[in-house]
């Protein structure tokens, strides 16, 4: 069972099926995390790659992200996220998108500009460094994005140039990064 600790949809509270793999962001991180993006989220574009069970996307929905696109690739993980925002949002009166899809595929559509980005792959993928390389030949992050990193605590793979940390933090064996892409610094 998991919550929506802040915004218009505060308290909701939704049953996502335990799938293999899938490991949603605990609350304190979530919380954490919206607090240090607090003035950033309002009227933001915002990607959830690795969606898994939608909390960071649902959460930044929840408290006036303009618009979020929810990229998985489990079937039945991206079913649940849909059904949840169609039961929540039935009028659309929020811009979303969830797309079935590995994140290599998602990246081989036109490129669009998001201001925060939510990475938090399967642990043991390997994914971060590809998907690292593809934010910077151009196109998918705005100037002055923030970029949200979960993985494991203390194997954090190197970061893009121009990426500056903004804030960190470990939860138990969960490591959680926040980190602004600096103007000029990637592909435009």
């Amino acid at each position: 069972m998991l919550r929506i600790i802040g915004g218009t949809w505060r308290g909701r509270r939704w049953r996502f099926p335990p799938l293999a793999g899938i490991r949603p962001t605990p609350d304190r991180v979530r919380e954490t995390l919206f607090n240090w993006l607090s003035a950033r989220v309002p009227g933001a574009r915002c990607l959830d790659l690795f969606a898994g069970s939608g909390a960071l996307g649902l959460e930044a929905l929840s408290r006036g992200a303009s618009h979020v696109t929810f990229v998985e690739c489990d079937g039945e993980a991206t079913r649940a996220i849909e059904e949840c925002l169609c039961r929540w949002d039935p009028a659309r009166r929020h811009d979303w998108r969830v797309v079935e899809a590995k994140a290599a595929s998602f990246f081989r559509g036109p490129a669009q500009p998001f201001d925060i980005v939510f990475l938090d792959p399967p642990f043991d993928s390997g994914l971060l460094t590809a998907v690292f390389t593809e934010f910077q030949v151009g196109g998918w992050l705005a100037a002055d994005a923030r970029i949200y990193v979960e993985c494991p605590a203390g194997s954090l793979p190197a970061v893009p140039p121009g990426w500056a940390s903004v804030r960190s933090g470990k939860a138990g064996e969960v490591g959680y990064h926040l980190y602004l892409r600096q103007r000029g610094t990637a592909a435009e």
